[in-house]
């Protein structure tokens, strides 16, 4: 397929998924209140003040009240909350997109395990989000008991929406960790024993990554997105490995690199080999006439003038 007709295809692709993504906000638009609330009330559950926000300070209590700060602050927050949601529930459309995007460049073979990897792409990404919105209010609750005793924290909700978009999506994309490996694998490309040999720097990398790409930054939502990530990457790793056995299976070069050689089973044992005695080794003066005309005794050919007589 020529460049130009790539490029065309990634267009309709990015173009269906914005629409969908689109059609999916303008709806969650309408039903903002309560998404706002739903997203709002764990968070203020944990670390809100029951005692309203003065009196709480005054009696020592450490708590927060969400507020909204600016004339235009209600509609920012409404956008983002229609954007947030657009993108989670629309993610069934834009993961088929990508897939649709790729299955060009695949073999017939591999096609069958594209669709698969959408149907599964789903529920890691969702499951992926959710576990982002059970472990924010213990994160905000284990940030704000660092602020001195007494003290009240005023949490804007654009900021605080923010941090809730990016867990939900750093989450979700992390989750589809797992499902790159196995589809690089199901291609050929990477090997189960070779991701089983990374597994020490793929490790810190989730480490390094999920201590960058969390918001709040605190030990707790680092380690709550990298230890299910190290889970499934070694998940992951396991059905490689059972693919590779699959395969070796099937097919006894599979695993071969274009350029590597094949075992090549050894040769049987020799028998022991049969002596032949040597033969003796003639003079110049054996098989040759005799000089007074008798003929001499020889064990080997005519010799005349020292060589073979070929008569």
């Amino acid at each position: 397929m020529p460049l130009a007709e790539h490029l065309r295809e990634l267009r309709n692709r990015l173009m269906k998924a914005v629409l969908a993504i689109l059609a999916v906000t303008i709806v969650a638009l309408v039903y903002y209140e309560p998404i706002a609330a739903f997203l709002t009330d764990p968070v203020a559950a944990s670390v809100g003040c029951e005692k309203g926000f003065g009196r709480a300070a005054s009696e020592g209590e450490t708590c927060a009240e969400i507020t909204l700060n600016g004339l235009i602050a209600p509609f920012t927050v409404m956008l983002k909350v229609g954007l947030m949601v657009g993108v989670v529930v629309a993610s069934p459309i834009w993961l088929y997109q990508l897939w649709a995007f790729l299955a060009p460049g695949l073999h017939s073979h591999e096609k069958k395990y594209a669709r698969s990897f959408v149907a599964a792409g789903v529920p890691l990404f969702l499951g992926g989000a959710y576990l982002a919105y059970l472990i924010l209010p213990k994160a905000a609750k284990t940030l704000l008991d660092f602020s001195p005793e007494g003290i009240g924290n005023l949490i804007p909700l654009d900021d605080f929406l923010d941090i809730v978009t990016r867990l939900v999506i750093v989450f979700g994309l992390a989750f589809e960790l797992p499902l790159l490996l196995v589809m690089l694998n199901l291609t050929g490309i990477l090997g189960g024993r070779q991701l089983l040999g990374w597994w020490r720097i793929m490790v810190l990398c989730i480490t390094v990554f999920s201590a960058v790409a969390t918001p709040t930054g605190d030990p707790l939502t680092m380690g709550a997105l990298a230890a299910p990530i190290v889970l499934l990457y070694f998940g992951a790793v396991g059905i490689c490995l059972l693919n590779d056995r699959r395969r070796s299976r099937k097919d006894p070069y599979a695993g071969l690199d274009d350029d590597e050689a094949s075992q090549i089973g050894r040769p049987e044992a020799l028998d022991e080999a049969e002596t032949v005695p040597s033969q003796r080794a003639l003079t110049d003066g054996e098989g040759e006439t005799g000089s007074k005309g008798g003929a001499a005794r020889q064990d080997g050919p005519v010799r005349q003038d020292g060589f073979d007589d070929a008569t």
